[in-house]
């Protein structure tokens, strides 16, 4: 779950990345983690990066099926892309395209709800099986309380899509608004009935003196339709989040599974970050794994992450039917 995918729009996907993010020091480490390299992308083809994911997949003895996400760009004025402002986008058409060939890969949506054909948008990837829309604030520009986009959010109540939102502080892209990832924005989607799941439960950053982790747990008790995500928590600069989240037991009921691949290999994340929490014979254990879906499960469960919390995942992203 929660499985990002990009391309460079060649062989017909639409998608691209930004000369600011090709530029950056960071593109070559993406690629190395998406498994592929610039060649084979040009040669083949931005599906190459759908199929290294599903091989992956279907290699893992602990997981099933993954929801690979779009992201939708910054939005003009006028309701439209705003290409020069957009770091990364992978449209929704592209991954409608090309999933269906992959039978342990599912659709997860992003549409920016300034774009002024979103309720559309939202209709369209109800119809084509989406599971969730994606956003990441900081990057894409969203103010989640802002009132114009009410209209969005009760579109998507009625097609009972929830929304998977990035919070706290973004650094894996060239720039980010990190005051549009605090968790108390997400007060307005929440208030009108949407399933919110908040990924990276907050973990880092702050707004207005607290940290995003305590603005969001303090949340918790308020908003029934509030899930968390528990991706990218055993990252290097998240290294105590996770441990520290699980002691509170509210919020562990609220827990998600999220891998946030393909941001899962050294230095990023390693068992070995880890000894303050888990024993040297289970950082060795891990180590020795080599699926990387494996070790990423075998890592949070070894910190502490009940099994509820993998099993679960799968039946808050099944949605009920919906009538148009």
């Amino acid at each position: 779950m929660h499985v990002h995918t990009a391309g460079l729009g060649l062989l017909g996907s639409g998608a691209f990345i930004n000369d600011a993010m090709r530029s950056s020091y960071k593109f070559p480490v993406y690629l190395y983690a998406l498994g592929v390299s610039a060649e084979e992308i040009e040669t083949q083809g931005d599906i190459v990066v759908l199929r290294n994911i599903s091989r992956q997949v279907g290699e893992s003895r602990r997981v099933a099926r993954a929801v690979v996400l779009a992201m939708d760009g910054v939005i003009n004025a006028r309701g439209e892309l705003d290409v020069d402002q957009t770091q990364i986008y992978v449209p929704n058409s592209f991954l409608m395209r090309e999933l269906p060939q992959f039978d342990n890969l599912a659709f997860g949506a992003s549409i920016n709800p300034y774009r002024v054909d979103a309720l559309d948008r939202l209709e369209r990837v109800a119809d084509a099986g989406a599971l969730l829309v994606k956003w990441i604030p900081n990057i894409m520009l969203i103010d989640p309380a802002n009132k114009a986009i009410i209209p969005f959010y009760r579109k998507m109540v009625e097609l009972d899509l929830p929304l998977l939102t990035h919070t706290g502080q973004e650094r894996s892209f060239a720039h980010a608004r990190d005051e549009l990832g605090d968790p108390d924005r997400l007060t307005l989607p929440l208030s009108l009935g949407v399933r919110v799941m908040a990924a990276h439960i907050g973990s880092t950053g702050s707004n207005e003196g607290v940290s995003n982790f305590d603005r969001l747990t303090a949340m918790i008790e308020t908003f029934p339709n509030l899930a968390v995500g528990i991706s990218s928590l055993t990252q290097v600069n998240r290294r105590n989040s996770l441990a520290h989240a699980l002691r509170g037991e509210e919020l562990t009921e609220r827990m998600h599974y999220g891998t946030d691949w393909p941001l899962q290999f050294f230095p990023l994340v390693s068992p070995l970050f880890h000894l303050n929490h888990i024993s040297w014979r289970e950082a060795r254990s891990i180590v020795a794994i080599d699926n990387v879906w494996d070790r990423d499960v075998a890592l949070k469960e070894a910190i502490g992450v009940p099994t509820v919390v993998f099993e679960r995942t799968g039946a808050y992203f099944s949605r009920s039917d919906h009538s148009h």
